[in-house]
């Protein structure tokens, strides 16, 4: 056996063992790549310049402020007055309520950018509500958690900060455009899929529909629903930088949530800033491991294997795209979704491009797989979360969530061969040059 063969079996071999031991993430990357260099006779004293290398990037400023604007406006009040805008707009129909749960998340999920903040905040309100309107509470969970990875496509998304400065000369205005209409389109299939479950178990509607309803809540809404325009017109009108327009987003969050919504007092604050500061340090530790992981695969050429080795078993455009979405999907389900995007692009973003599929399209893909992932055991924390909230058996939920995971794959289907969907709106909008 060469030793370039040896290094890489002793590196993938021991990251995935330690993944089904349940290692942190952190510690079986960091591991793996120690062992790998070990074998290939490299100085430990690269692996910290390898970390500091991967974190040292101006457009990875933008992640930190991007989870503090999340958390902000996610504590500050905003949640009851999305549903109330979204129940004032699809509340009408049969089902009203999980149409209003997938409509809400769609909103929500623009500010938040989390799958799992979604989920806490709207389905702490949201699931209690559906059961005594009479829904099924494995109904109304699955439906929450499913329509909580709408958040993780819609903007500002500090995973496609993570994407974009992986892939290397991506537009990050041009993912966050990118996001709007696979966003949409998921949350379509979910309502779709929540409207012939509702007609078929006949759960109730809200009242009919009223322009004024809908306008005086949206007037209420509006200055969280700024916080996003702020975001996504500043990057792609060129104005901000997308970290210039996290951190002025972050200021007129604090704002929002202390003065005008009133939901944070300043010892709520230092709390949020509390939470940011522990998920930031999770995802900067997980970067800059994953920067020296991604060192080891470029010198062991792994990249270019993987091609080789993907396109030989079939030429085939269409295998080699529903490969490649299998892959991502296997590596959801024991994986979580910042590891995924580290490791996974440097490998696959090649064969992404050899078969015609644009990196922001790939990157689109790859976004929504990982949020399939995040709903399917052995490590769906989204799935998690929502059993926790809801105080249900997790088997349960993933039993209800089933047809849901059918809407999802029908839109990543869709995705995945109508390259439209993702670039025809930053296409138009000037930012996909």
């Amino acid at each position: 056996m060469d030793p370039e063969t040896l290094s890489t079996i002793i590196l993938l071999g021991s990251f995935l063992v330690m993944i089904l031991l349940r290692f942190p993430i952190a510690y079986a990357v960091g591991i793996s790549t120690v062992l790998c260099l070990i074998s290939m006779g490299q100085s430990l004293v690269s692996v910290p310049q390898m970390m500091v290398k991967g974190v040292w990037s101006f457009s990875l400023m933008a992640v930190p402020f991007f989870i503090t604007m999340g958390v902000l406006m996610g504590s500050g009040g905003i949640s009851d007055k999305l549903i109330a805008l979204a129940n004032s707009l699809v509340g009408w129909m049969r089902g009203g309520l999980a149409q209003v749960n997938v409509v809400a998340s769609y909103f929500f999920g623009g500010i938040s950018g989390s799958a799992a903040a979604d989920t806490a905040s709207l389905g702490s309100i949201l699931i209690p509500m559906m059961v005594d309107e009479g829904y099924d509470a494995d109904f109304s969970t699955a439906v929450t958690i499913t329509s909580s990875c709408e958040g993780l496509l819609v903007p500002p998304s500090h995973n496609m900060v993570i994407y974009a400065t992986t892939a290397g000369g991506v537009s990050v205005g041009a993912l966050f455009m990118a996001g709007y209409l696979p966003g949409a389109l998921l949350a379509v299939s979910l309502m779709v899929g929540s409207y012939v479950l509702s007609v078929k178990r006949n759960y109730p509607k809200g009242d009919r529909f009223s322009i004024k309803r809908f306008l005086i809540q949206l007037g209420k809404s509006i200055w969280a629903l700024l916080a996003v325009l702020i975001v996504v017109i500043g990057v792609v009108g060129g104005v901000f930088t997308a970290t210039e327009s996290a951190a002025i987003a972050v200021v007129y969050s604090l704002i929002v949530s202390v003065f005008v919504y009133k939901g944070l007092d300043w010892k709520g604050v230092w709390k949020s800033f509390e939470s940011c500061i522990d998920t930031l340090a999770i995802v900067l530790i997980l970067i800059a491991m994953s920067s020296a992981f991604g060192t080891c695969l470029t010198l062991l050429h792994l990249p270019a294997k993987a091609a080789t080795f993907i396109t030989g078993i079939s030429d085939n455009r269409v295998v080699i795209i529903l490969l490649l979405n299998l892959i991502l999907l296997v590596l959801g389900m024991i994986m979580d979704m910042a590891p995924i995007i580290l490791i996974a692009t440097p490998i696959l973003l090649p064969v992404a491009t050899s078969v015609g599929l644009h990196p922001i399209q790939f990157g689109i893909m790859m976004i929504l797989n990982c949020g399939i992932g995040l709903l399917t055991p052995p490590v769906g924390s989204v799935l998690f979360i929502g059993s926790a909230v809801a105080k249900r058996p997790m088997e349960k939920v993933v039993k209800a969530t089933l047809p849901f995971y059918l809407c999802m794959i029908a839109a990543l289907l869709l995705i995945s061969f109508i390259p439209q969907i993702s670039l025809w709106l930053p296409e138009i909008t000037g930012a996909l040059k």
